[in-house]
């Protein structure tokens, strides 16, 4: 039996429309975007509340400290790049860190990928000028196109209708690589082994070999291997354009209470968690687990203000706080948060992003990260959890499955001149493959050293 939605709730989805909305694009035709909208509002939900539900339980336990959350994918996804082979390669690449941290840290993790709807980004003008032209900034294929034309650059609502179905063609191969045996237990455990049969990575066969005693050890006690071919796979992004979570906010038929149905899980970023606008005041409003992004500027009181609003009833796994401070800053600025926040009393679950507080421009012109800064940015998180007695949650990281060179350094050396190799990226720099999976060995350490 259906539950009815109390019409005020209802109503209330729509109180951001009178809120200023920052990083949303200049439409040329408001009655295109109406008629996206409306056909958006048809189309089936790409995601299910119960699933939502589910997740909200697991970083419920990561708070606790009795789960681990691990969430990676791209900075900016394209439509063109929403192949088989690449949507793959994203999910080995996660499969592979959360064995690694499985084992290192003795507890589930919770498996996330910034993938199936993390089209749109937030920039830091409204306009980009090249040789005395100035056009529309580039704000993700969802929204306009890259390439430096006025047509590209001009903003299309059709893009909308193409970022769903291409999010439900990769929602699709996420669950069948997730549930037809491609994630089983055994399997990943090999392609771990091919990783630290290489020399250059030497330093973690150590691991790789406890590992593998653990899983003949498994197999002796007679482990149902059948039922570890499965996992739970959930989707995120940045809920940054409202033209497109608004329309896919569905009510649910078990409660009459609203959810965003475009991802499980979805956050408000370091440019849009103003307590007075839209992005706040319409993601109060829906019953999906929720993330916010916390610079360097973020006060205690910021923080305590932002609980009062998302989660005033301090409902365990609601809210989660994703924390991007920089290497240099994050064991002076982290504590006061933390400490403020833990007084409380309400749950939050601490995650750790450790690559937009680190961006660099390299000598040759390449917008990057060094993959040093990225490590010592997540040493700290560590530190700086173990020195108060709370639970350093999870980890929030831009990665591809592929072989680029967009970060410098790890084991391979990736250097400046490297970076032209294969620099891919249509916004920010990602990790590759293999310096994914040293960050998974590196994280073993220093939960050891913990």
């Amino acid at each position: 039996m259906s539950v009815e939605p109390d019409p005020q709730v209802v109503a209330g989805l729509d109180a951001w429309e009178s809120l200023p909305a920052g990083q949303q694009p200049q439409w040329p035709d408001a009655e295109a975007v109406r008629r996206v909208r409306d056909r958006l509002a048809t189309l089936p939900p790409l995601v299910f509340a119960g699933e939502a539900d589910a997740l909200r339980s697991q970083l419920a336990a990561a708070s606790r400290g009795e789960a681990f959350v691990l969430q990676g994918g791209d900075c900016a996804e394209t439509f063109a790049e929403a192949t088989a082979d690449n949507i793959r390669n994203k999910i080995k690449t996660i499969l592979q860190m959360a064995v690694v941290l499985t084992y290192g840290a003795s507890m589930p993790v919770v498996k996330m990928g910034r993938m199936a709807g993390q089209y749109a980004k937030p920039r830091s003008s409204d306009v980009e000028t090249r040789d005395g032209v100035t056009l529309p900034a580039f704000r993700g294929d969802i929204i306009n196109g890259f390439p430096f034309t006025p047509e590209a650059r001009t903003p299309d609502p059709a893009r909308l209708l193409e970022a769903y179905h291409t999010s439900a063609s990769t929602l699709n191969l996420i669950r069948a690589f997730t549930t037809g045996g491609f994630a089983s237990l055994l399997r990943v455990h090999e392609w771990n082994r091919g990783f630290t049969s290489n020399p250059a990575y030497s330093r973690y066969e150590e691991i790789a070999a406890e590992i593998d005693r653990a899983i003949r050890f498994m197999a002796a006690c007679g482990a149902d291997f059948d039922a570890l071919r499965t996992v739970d796979f959930f989707s995120a992004h940045e809920a940054l354009l409202l033209d497109y979570e608004r329309p896919l906010t569905r009510i649910d038929s078990r409660t009459g209470l609203p959810y965003v149905c475009s991802a499980h899980f979805v956050w408000i970023g370091e440019r849009t968690r103003q307590l007075d606008a839209a992005h706040v005041d319409f993601f109060s409003r829906v019953q999906n687990p929720i993330g916010v992004k916390l610079g360097p500027t973020t006060t205690g009181d910021d923080a305590l203000a932002l609980i009062d609003r998302l989660n005033p009833s301090g409902e365990p796994g609601r809210l989660t706080f994703v924390t991007r401070m920089g290497a240099g800053k994050v064991r002076d600025l982290l504590p006061g948060l933390v400490e403020k926040v833990t007084a409380d009393g309400r749950p939050v679950t601490w995650v750790c992003d450790p690559m937009h507080g680190n961006g660099i421009t390299s000598a040759s012109g390449y917008k990057t990260r060094r993959f040093s800064d990225v490590m010592d940015e997540v040493a700290g998180f560590f530190e700086v959890h173990r020195a108060l007695g709370t639970v350093p949650g999870g980890l929030h990281v831009e990665l591809t499955g592929d072989d680029v060179s967009e970060v410098l350094g790890g084991t391979e050396e990736i250097d400046d001149e490297g970076l032209a190799r294969r620099y891919e990226t249509l916004v920010d720099p990602r990790l590759n493959h293999q310096q994914s999976l040293e960050m998974a060995f590196q994280v073993v350490e220093l939960l050891r050293r913990a």
